[in-house]
């Protein structure tokens, strides 16, 4: 299996309703992409200081199921159109489990 992991941090003008639609878009791509094993997101609970605002965590059977989720063009879109426009940083990692 592959884990999949996202931290972003978004810049302080960032709104509530762009966010929203990052969270809506986002809830649709398993149903688009069924290799999706699990596929977990949200924003920072705000219990630490200093943290990034937002994480998506996606499970994988196969490298190659990763690539195509990365890969996938509605993925591209929603990285550019909703998550680019807002970003500030972003970190990821994708490791074996």
């Amino acid at each position: 299996m592959i884990r999949h992991t996202v931290l972003l941090t978004f810049r302080p003008e960032a709104t509530d309703t762009q966010i929203r639609a990052l969270e809506e878009a986002l809830s649709r791509l398993p149903a688009r992409l069924p290799k999706i094993r699990a596929y977990r997101f949200g924003r920072d609970a705000g219990i630490n200081a200093d943290q990034a605002s937002f994480a998506v965590v996606a499970d994988f059977d196969t490298v190659d199921d990763y690539m195509e989720y990365r890969d996938d063009a509605e993925h591209g879109r929603i990285i550019t159109e909703l998550i680019v426009p807002i970003l500030a940083s972003r970190t990821a990692v994708q490791f074996e489990f």
